[in-house]
């Protein structure tokens, strides 16, 4: 399980955007998101450096 860091959701939109995003790449992927914590917490087969660019590609930025 990666946890990420996330900046910038602020509604269930956001985390609509991530999932997409995430899921592109990796269809069985899990993606759980806390608004209050800016914490995306993904079950994937991605590595973190591969979430991260995909997240960021989506407009929220992942901070280390």
């Amino acid at each position: 399980m990666l946890s990420l860091k996330v900046s910038g959701m602020t509604c269930g939109g956001c985390i609509n955007a991530i999932t997409r995003a995430i899921q592109a790449q990796d269809p069985r992927a899990q993606v759980q998101a806390d608004l209050v914590s800016q914490i995306v917490n993904l079950e994937t087969s991605l590595s973190s450096a591969q979430a991260s660019e995909l997240i960021t590609e989506a407009g929220f930025p992942v901070s280390q």
